[in-house]
């Protein structure tokens, strides 16, 4: 078997629910992730592209019909560039990675591109159809936004809780105080606005035009540079009265791409760069759906397993930030040094459109590992009905070792 590696990344800005990026579908959304990503390969040809896997947790709306396929097709890249779609809510662009890579180490391809997208504003209501026509009754339109829709009414109910009240209850378990969360949040926007100052995330984000006057959006909409843990502990509780989630320790609703090119070795000369970084390592882990903040731990634990190193070796973890609350229980499972993780701002600041989620994290890892030169990295995403994915990444870069 040979080995998968990351050649490019690249993703939109994530747009706040309703803001900037509303009129942008997002079909087109992912088609401007591809053709960024592609951008940074200039010498591939992209005929070389032996399979397209697209990440997307919805695909209610513009996004049905395999918005892979979409994107290829809207992208411009030739027709005989296959695409399929899959979904495993918010890891679903990072699964897209393992897919990919799998298939690379295999030999079923040598030239993969991935990536995810979501528009949360733009995903419809939806009704449910009836088993016969004209029902009597008054019929419910439901969001696909997030979270639960049409449950099962034989799921147990405490499988089916809201996300903010699983992770009221993780607070709970693992004594995760309000003041720490608001902390973390503050820290993430701290960050993410450093991180865009510095010219860190000038390689990685493409512009996205959002009018006819020729209006771009060129930076993540949802970063407060001014947000502090004393401003943010004053906010409300969302899912409790006397809860510890609020708005601002919280991943907001968001729209955006993202896109990550791989390649076996080999494929460096067609590809036309060198590799940034070597998959190492995968892990999938799963336990009950109301604990799915949880859920990295274990999956970051058997990807070090299978990459045949632990966490002393790990110089940089990008963790999605689904709720502050959770994302804390996890660094604390794993005994890392919390400095190491996200120091480019994360999902609460950035944004968290669900498909495009893991991409935009695999990209900030490998591009973190080449800029400070550390050798083994973590990506790890929280999903939804329990899972969770990650990835670790190897820096091959001519860098420090």
């Amino acid at each position: 078997m040979t080995h998968s590696y990351l050649y490019a990344a690249a993703r939109t800005p994530f747009g706040k629910f309703s803001g900037a990026l509303a009129d942008v579908r997002p079909d087109d959304l992912a088609a401007l992730a591809v053709t960024g990503t592609l951008a940074r390969t200039p010498a591939l040809d992209p005929a070389e592209i032996g399979d397209v896997v697209w990440g997307n947790a919805n695909g209610a709306g513009e996004d049905n019909r395999n918005v892979g396929r979409m994107a290829v097709l809207l992208a411009g890249l030739p027709t005989s560039v296959p695409a399929t779609t899959v979904n495993r809510l918010c890891g679903s662009s990072l699964d897209a990675v393992i897919i990919a890579s799998r298939a690379i180490e295999t030999g079923d391809a040598d030239i993969v591109l991935t990536g995810g997208v979501e528009s949360m504003t733009r995903a419809p209501w939806v009704l449910p159809k009836p088993s016969r026509a004209f029902p009597a009754g008054d019929m419910t339109a439901v969001s696909t936004t997030l979270g639960w829709r049409l449950v099962n009414e034989r799921m147990p109910e405490e499988w089916t809780v809201s996300l903010g009240e699983a992770n009221e209850q993780l607070a709970d378990r693992f004594s995760v105080a309000r003041a720490r969360q608001d902390a973390f949040a503050a820290r993430s926007h701290r960050l993410a606005d450093a991180a865009w100052n510095d010219g860190f995330y000038d390689d990685l984000v493409v512009p996205v035009t959002v009018d006819a006057r020729g209006t771009t959006l060129d930076r993540d909409e949802g970063i407060r540079p001014g947000s502090t843990a004393e401003k943010l502990a004053g906010l409300k509780p969302v899912f409790r009265p006397d809860g510890v989630i609020t708005a601002g320790n919280a991943s907001p609703l968001s729209d955006g791409a993202s896109a990550v090119l791989l390649g076996s070795e080999a494929a460096a000369a067609r590809i036309g760069t060198d590799p940034l970084a070597r998959v190492a390592g995968r892990g999938v882990s799963a336990l009950d759906p109301q604990l799915f903040g949880y859920a990295p731990v274990e999956a970051a634990n058997r990807a070090l397993k299978a990459a045949g190193i632990s966490w002393r070796d790990v110089g940089a973890v990008e963790l999605n930030e689904a709720f502050a609350v959770q994302s804390l229980a996890c660094v604390d499972a794993w005994d890392i040094d919390p400095d190491i993780v996200n120091t480019k701002g994360g999902a609460i600041a950035l944004g968290h459109p669900l498909g495009a989620s893991g991409g935009r994290l695999l990209g900030t890892l490998a591009h973190r590992l080449r800029t400070s030169g550390e050798r083994w990295g973590v990506a790890a995403i929280c999903i939804g009905v329990g899972q969770a994915l990650a990835v670790v990444l190897e820096n091959v870069t001519e860098a420090k070792r």
